[in-house]
């Protein structure tokens, strides 16, 4: 998103000794190595959003996978939060970068701002997300990939959007 989502992210970061000074300047909330695992395994507490990892961790983080993976917090390569350069993943993840998946249906259901942003960031996160949607249209597909949009506030009625 361009203006972010309006929502703020818990990060921890899974690093070595090394990194773990780039990840908290980064804007991780939480940095650790194998303390936090231990933590982590001992507790069963996950009090983050999202979890990045160096590649080097990976194995280490196999401890707490049962933990970790049910919630939806464990660090995968396919969705860039596992790297080599992990200020840069944290600094993404921080200012809105968003990841988005379609459920059992084909609908892809997406927060693009809060009812107090002005209308030209909601229309700037809009085409942007749009644009992310038409740009992952695999190269098989032919004809049109999306069918149709419906914007709608929490509560609020769903308005259809011509595109």
């Amino acid at each position: 998103m361009v203006h972010g989502t309006g929502k703020s992210k818990k990060v921890a970061a899974f690093v070595s000794e090394a990194k773990e000074k780039e990840a908290k300047d980064a804007g991780a909330a939480i940095v650790g190595g194998e303390d936090l695992i231990k933590k982590i395994k001992e507790t069963e507490k996950t009090d983050f959003d999202v979890a990045v990892a160096e590649p080097s961790m990976m194995p280490k983080l196999a401890q707490i996978a049962k933990i970790m993976g049910p919630r939806g917090l464990m660090p995968n390569p396919k969705t860039g939060t596992v790297s080599i350069d992990i200020g840069k993943v944290i600094k993404e993840i921080a200012g809105g970068k968003v990841d988005f998946k379609n459920d059992d249906s084909g609908n892809i259901h997406q927060i693009i701002g809060k009812s107090d942003f002005d209308s030209a960031k909601l229309l700037e996160n809009f085409n942007g997300f749009i644009k992310a949607i038409q740009t992952s249209k695999p190269t098989t597909i032919k004809g049109q990939f999306i069918g149709s949009v419906t914007i709608n506030a929490t509560m609020g009625p769903g308005i259809r959007v011509k595109i």
